[in-house]
């Protein structure tokens, strides 16, 4: 008997068993390669295909163009009899597959297994047959059961000895969209219906050159009759699970079956949930249902989408000359693992957000790779006139920035993620609401994340896979708008003519290369088995709420983050940024520029962050001259050498780019910031306090270690250093004590530079800290501290001319204050006045050992105090008022 690994049936012993059949994957086989015996004719000479297949196959050969998978399929093959197993029978899959087995050398699908034992005189059966239809019509009905598979488990039984594997392949015509010569051929291309004759022909004169065969790994039929099965039920399972097989591979490579959106809004609208909002309207408004119901119907049309696949591959075929024109090359890097795990799940793609490119970007890429593209939530700001309709029709689907208070717009707008997750869309969305304005991840919110996790509780049949995706520009459309709103001008609103001005201007830009990378998937299910052991995987009702529901919807937030932080790209301009932003005058030496960068790729390569992490192959020298190429660099000749730099506009724009990749250097900047003051330091004391700040710089950056794995990290950054000669070391009495060279070397100057990006937030922790102490406890609420750290901020910025407007960013103040609030660092009184105690104090202590004395006593003469504010509770009443516990 095959060791083979089939279709996993379980025993039917009760009614749940269909469902659980029909959610059964097809697993793979063993893997070898031994090949089948031919099948023999009466003069024992091997079988020919036969002579109409051979001319029709001549006619076809110009029409035809095969992309199968895997590349390999012969892998799958241990020396059984194959048999094939189509979705539908037609003539033109026939000679599709065949062609297909000869191109990958498998056994012919059109020569009979040896002997013949199913009297068919061909080697494949097909689950779903035409009837009636005529050479032009279009109107069939389909049978979804195969004679020959009940023959031929009905000869397993008779014959122990034969065992035979059927091979299921799936099919799709004109589904390789990206050698499309016109979007016509659109009209012509796979979906769910099954098409006449006539329409088939048009499809392969139209698209034939653009076919897809996926051939799946093998099952065993002595396998699946050894489960002992009644025969009429084994044909019913096994055909059950490989039409589910097909449905999968269809769903992932073309998309669900698609509704109209009039449909799909009536089934929303038809939810009970719906319509107890509707209700709970008509009650608020004094007014009747049928007034609520026209309110709840515009939500909704205002929200959904219009998929259209003819708009999808008209937009896929325009934009690809904007591509090439506009940028130098799109890399795309772990997508296979994606492709492996999509069938049968629902995914949830949640990328970065730092362009309005982000969105058309991700959405072509899997299209030219041949998966369906996701349903998007946009916000309604994009709804414009001309391009909101396509963006709709394109699977964009809008929603309101701010639905608290609107019961019924919540209630319209769940319903329909809902939907759409039970249907099988795949769906992006942007958890941190909005595009970054600074470069690094923002804070998550958690609101679409919540939704899918109601909607995926409610009715859990498809599992969900979350896919952070992690997308790096070289130079940003929008850079200059996002200064402007950095420096505090108000955030332009969109508008169609801004959009028509734009494009010009755009299509003369280079903006260098795009990388796309897709992160480590997060299964929903594996998250609620972790942290919700309570829920027993049955559909729990709407109005239930957990406890546990909140803290879960945060820790896939987060987790999300970490994964897209994961799969960062490394390009010359990040490389660029960090370098040259170390220096106050945004300028180095070109063999300084050079040893700078070569240093910063050799952390990165050396302190691997994750597996996933992508990094520029280019030298230093070719970096360089790519800055030049796109104008970021400018080069100043010398008799004593070149300087390269980048003006005052172009170094706060680096900035940006900068924080992309600042968590890869987390480590190694924190021992460099150590010694920008500090010549000698022992190691245990470097690798204390590193324990001491990590959970901040693990909150405000997504660092994916523990405070254990970190310090382990430190040690191995200082390892580097100290071959790379920037540290040395020696033995002491407290263990090795670490020192830097004295005086302005190379070394002291690239330390220096390493370390540059992270300082900045250290100042302003402790500018934080210091405006808390100088006012005192009660004084500040939580809202208060971040005006005021941020006013100081600013003012230390104008001082020092930082460039880097996010170093006054309120809302990374509003992190760090929130991080000391969970660390019960600071807690608020009865007035909701921020308390703390001495440990504070040491904190300021502490801060001598990374920032100046320079630095620290403008900081601490800039704190602005809360004189001119309201006191709201005396300080000294509770000067020693404990923690909450």
């Amino acid at each position: 008997m095959s060791e083979q690994n089939p279709l996993p049936f379980p025993k039917e012993s009760s009614s749940t068993d269909k469902s659980a059949a029909a959610e059964a994957p097809v697993q793979p086989g063993k893997a070898g390669q031994k090949p089948v015996p031919p099948s023999l004719g009466p003069d024992g000479k091997p079988i020919k295909r036969p002579l109409w297949a051979r001319f029709l196959h001549w006619l076809l050969r110009p029409w035809l163009e095969l992309k199968i998978e895997p590349e390999n399929p012969a892998q799958y093959l241990d020396g059984h009899p194959v048999f094939y197993v189509l979705e539908s029978y037609g003539l033109s899959n026939t000679l599709i597959l065949d062609r297909a087995c000869r191109e990958t050398g498998l056994p012919s699908a059109l020569i009979p297994l040896p002997n013949d034992p199913v009297g068919r005189k061909r080697a494949y059966l097909a689950l779903s047959r035409r009837r009636n239809a005529t050479l032009i019509s279009e109107k069939s009905s389909a049978r979804s059961y195969s004679d020959s598979l009940a023959k031929l488990l009905q000869l397993h039984r008779t014959h122990p000895g034969m065992d035979v594997h059927l091979v299921p392949v799936s099919i799709f015509v004109g589904r390789a969209p990206d050698r499309h010569s016109g979007w016509f051929s659109v009209l012509f291309s796979e979906n769910w219906v099954l098409v006449g004759r006539f329409r088939r022909l048009l499809a392969i004169l139209l698209n034939g050159r653009h076919t897809i065969v996926r051939f799946a790994p093998p099952v065993s039929l002595r396998v699946t009759v050894d489960e002992g099965l009644p025969p009429e039920r084994t044909v019913r399972k096994l055909s059950r699970v490989l039409r589910t097989h097909f449905r999968r591979i269809r769903a992932a490579v073309i998309g669900p079956d698609l509704s109209t959106r009039r449909m799909l809004i009536d089934k929303v609208l038809a939810a009970p949930p719906v319509r107890e909002a509707i209700a709970g309207q008509a009650r608020r408004d004094g007014h009747g249902i049928e007034e609520a119901w026209k309110k709840a119907h515009s939500y909704a049309w205002e929200i959904a989408a219009d998929y259209s696949n003819p708009v999808v591959r008209s937009a896929s075929f325009m934009l690809k000359p904007i591509w090439h024109r506009i940028y130098r090359g799109v890399l795309v890097h772990h997508l296979d693992e994606l492709k492996r795990q999509a069938p049968g799940y629902e995914i949830i793609y949640v990328p970065s957000h730092r362009s309005h490119m982000d969105y058309l970007l991700l959405s072509y890429l899997l299209y030219e790779r041949g998966i369906v593209p996701p349903h998007i939530v946009a916000g309604i700001n994009l709804n414009l006139p001309v391009a909101g309709a396509l963006l709709r029709k394109g699977g964009a689907f809008f929603i309101r920035r701010s639905i608290r208070g609107n019961v019924l717009y919540s209630a319209v707008l769940a319903e329909y993620v809902a939907r759409l997750v039970a249907d099988g869309y795949s769906i992006e969305y942007f958890v941190e609401g909005g595009r970054s304005r600074t470069g690094r991840l923002m804070q998550p919110k958690g609101g679409m994340i919540a939704m899918t996790l109601r909607a995926f509780l409610r009715q859990p049949t498809r599992p969900v896979l979350f896919q952070p995706v992690y997308i790096g520009y070289e130079k940003l459309m929008e850079g200059r708008s996002y200064l402007d709103e950095l420096s505090g001008k108000p955030k332009e609103k969109e508008s169609i003519w801004q959009v028509i001005l734009g494009i010009p201007k755009v299509l003369r830009s280079n903006y260098g290369q795009v990388v796309v990378n897709f992160g480590e998937t997060i299964s929903l299910s594996q998250v609620l088995a972790d942290h919700a052991p309570d829920w027993d995987g049955k559909p729990m009702p709407e109005e239930e709420k957990p406890a546990w529901l909140a803290s879960t919807v945060n820790l896939l937030a987060e987790r999300i983050q970490i994964n897209i932080n994961r799969a960062a790209d490394v390009n010359p301009i990040n490389l660029l940024a960090l370098a040259l932003l170390s220096t106050p005058k945004h300028a180095m030496g070109e063999s300084d520029l050079l040893a700078q960068i070569a240093l910063s790729k050799n952390v990165v390569t050396e302190l691997s962050y994750s597996s996933r992490v992508t990094m520029t192959p280019h030298t230093p020298e070719q970096i360089v001259a790519h800055g030049e190429e796109i104008g970021v660099l400018e080069r100043v000749k010398h008799p004593l050498g070149d300087v390269l730099r980048v003006n005052d506009e172009n170094a706060v724009l680096l900035s940006y780019f900068r924080n992309n990749v600042m968590h890869l250097f987390t480590s190694s900047g924190w021992i460099a910031c150590c010694f920008q003051t500090n010549r000698r330091m022992s190691q245990r004391s470097l690798v204390q306090l590193g324990r001491n700040v990590y959970p901040f710089l693990q909150a405000e950056l997504f660092l994916p270690w523990n405070e254990d794995e970190f310090a382990d990290r430190i040690e191995r950054s200082i390892a580097l250093f100290v071959r790379e000669g920037l540290l040395q070391s020696q033995d002491g009495e407290d263990g090795p004590m670490l020192s830097r060279s004295s005086g302005q070397t190379d070394e002291v100057f690239r330390l220096r530079a390493i370390g540059y990006s992270l300082q900045q937030a250290f100042e302003r922790y402790y500018i934080t800290i210091a405006v808390l102490v100088k006012n005192g406890c009660g004084r500040l609420g939580a809202s208060e501290l971040e005006s005021m750290c941020q006013q100081a901020a600013q003012r230390l910025s104008l001082l020092y001319a930082l460039a880097a407007p996010e170093f006054f960013d309120k809302s990374l103040f509003r992190g760090f204050i929130q991080k000391l609030r969970e660390m019960r660092l600071v807690w608020p009184d009865e007035n909701n006045k921020l308390m703390f105690d001495e440990r504070l104090n040491s904190w300021v202590k502490d801060a001598r050992f990374i920032l100046g004395r320079e630095m620290r006593h403008t900081i601490d003469r800039i704190s602005p105090d809360a004189t001119s504010l309201p006191q709201a509770s005396n300080p000294e009443s509770t000067p020693d008022a404990p923690p909450p516990e």
